[in-house]
């Protein structure tokens, strides 16, 4: 069944418009009709099953029926991961809404071949696997920030994991034995790896 992530409050009855892109989507695309059901979900009022009540040239609109499925939240996991090209940061993105990340942050490290990024499109990125994967939110997708900047705003009592291609520090899955309550965040460098100085800070 088709899912859309809409912003919308979503209650018994509500009728909601979609944007032209979803309103497109449903009717020139998939070809749905009036009475076709669906799923929605906004990341705060769980899934909902809905109906097509409406179609119009440019717009299509729904109305929500009933909760299929309570909200609930995934863990509190931050991928943090440094600027690459950007074919390679969409994946990361799609992949990181796919397994449950809560945030993806993009970070400006020395080594950093990117300093920018499209927001827009990487948000749609991640709306589209949460739509797919049955995820109940869309994890946030954080602007770029530069590492010293990241390290120095640092939430108190998130733990930090990051990934160092040096191969000199513990192997995951026994730094992991010990179970650390608290939010968690996973580290990734860029290509060409962290500078000393910077891996020499994060530890």
């Amino acid at each position: 069944m088709i899912r859309l992530f809409i912003p919308h409050d979503l209650s018994a009855g509500a009728e909601l418009a979609l944007d032209p892109g979803q309103s497109r989507y449903l009717a020139a695309v998939m070809r749905q009709a009036v009475g076709d059901e669906l799923l929605l979900f906004n990341g705060r009022d769980g899934e909902w099953r809905a109906q097509v009540s409406a179609i119009a040239k440019r717009a299509v609109a729904v109305r929500a029926v009933s909760l299929e499925r309570p909200q609930t939240a995934g863990p509190d996991l931050d991928l943090i991961v440094a600027l690459v090209k950007r074919a390679r940061v969409e994946t990361v993105v799609e992949k990181a809404a796919e397994l449950g990340a809560r945030r993806v942050r993009l970070a400006i490290t020395e080594r950093t071949n990117a300093d920018k990024a499209r927001l827009d499109r990487l948000f749609a990125i991640a709306t589209e696997a949460s739509e797919q994967t049955g995820r109940l939110d869309v994890p946030q997708v954080l602007a770029p920030v530069k590492l010293d900047r990241l390290i120095a705003d640092w939430e108190p009592g998130r733990r930090l994991m990051f990934c160092d291609e040096a191969g000199d520090a513990m192997p995951v899955l026994q730094a992991l034995k010990v179970e650390v309550p608290g939010p968690w965040a996973i580290l990734i460098g860029p290509e060409g790896g962290f500078d000393p100085e910077e891996a020499e800070r994060l530890r």
